[in-house]
């Protein structure tokens, strides 16, 4: 019977240095690692996500603001046109509203965040009756900022 015989080979002595190498001495003495110039294209991109990211962010939170004041005007006003239509009359102030039950409560102005910033609308004087005060016809918000769409949240 023939035995067979196994050839060992040995890795080359610059493959087994270049595998292993890392933050090492290279072969000839140099240090290797990122450069400058990577460091600042890497730290430019990410200064360029984050700003897109707080854009986003900020659009964002405006938005739902914007929604959450249609939201309270639609509330609002179907208050006022329940009201209307139960006691032929308009409410005095947005308070009477939620005394007579048809509102919860006055809610905050999202861009104001106060209750007492609605602006109101006087109705018309009653011509069957020109001595009652004119009561509440529409409301609006109290806030002079410009929404995202151009208009002033004001003429919402």
């Amino acid at each position: 019977m023939e035995k067979q015989s196994v050839v060992v080979s040995r890795q080359s002595p610059v493959v087994s240095r270049t595998a292993t190498r890392g933050l090492e001495t290279g072969d000839w003495g140099l240090e290797t690692g990122f450069t400058l110039i990577e460091l600042l294209v890497v730290a430019s991109i990410l200064i360029v996500l984050a700003g897109i990211g707080l854009v986003q962010y900020r659009n964002g939170k405006t938005r739902a603001s914007e929604a959450v004041l249609k939201t309270d005007l639609f509330n609002l006003r179907d208050g006022i046109d329940q009201f209307y239509a139960d006691k032929g009359q308009y409410p005095g102030t947005l308070d009477e509203l939620v005394s007579a039950g048809y509102l919860r409560k006055v809610p905050d102005d999202p861009f104001t965040t106060s209750s007492t910033t609605w602006q109101t609308v006087a109705s018309e004087p009653d011509p069957n009756n020109p001595n009652a005060p004119p009561g509440v016809y529409d409301v609006k918000s109290g806030s002079d900022a410009t929404a995202l769409d151009g208009t002033k949240y004001a003429d919402w």
